[in-house]
């Protein structure tokens, strides 16, 4: 089994930064040989550890205008699964998570303008045990980001 290291999380710290780096580049900043690179992601890869590799966006150079987060309150666990994979179907929703406090789901969507937003909330309020919705719309972002800070992932 292998078990991650300091050399795999300088590898992870490369694909964060820059998921398109070629494995001989890496191998070079890292002092490692070509093969001995290509091993470590590929087991990284089946450890679960690297799930995909994608390209960040420019949503608003796509058309998409509007960040909101949505907070769903739903009546009974009964209707759980449906929502789940309603949001998970659903195109402009991007995360849907499971929360405590006010509400049961947190959801953050990209859409156009908010024409579609009103019909994408009219679209989430008919799904079954959807009880109420009370939504954000960000009006700026200063960070968002899917890196996370790997120097204490071994401790």
């Amino acid at each position: 089994m292998h078990t991650i290291d300091e050399t795999d999380l300088k590898i992870l710290d490369f694909l964060q930064e820059n998921a398109r780096m070629k494995r001989n580049e890496i191998a070079e900043k890292i002092g490692l040989s070509l093969p001995s690179v290509t091993d470590r992601m590929n087991k990284l890869e089946e450890l679960g550890v690297t799930e995909r590799y994608q390209a960040k966006l420019n949503y608003k150079k796509l058309g998409k205008d509007i960040t909101a987060f949505i907070f769903v309150t739903s009546d009974s666990p009964t209707h759980y699964k449906d929502f789940i994979q309603h949001a998970q179907s659903t195109p402009d929703i991007l995360e849907c998570h499971s929360i405590t406090g006010d509400g049961s789901h947190v959801l953050k969507i990209r859409t156009e303008n908010t024409s579609s937003l009103e019909k994408l909330l009219a679209k989430i309020q008919s799904w079954k045990g959807v009880r109420s919705t009370r939504t954000s719309i960000v009006l700026s972002s200063h960070k968002e980001t899917f890196t996370i800070d790997l120097k204490h992932c071994l401790k």
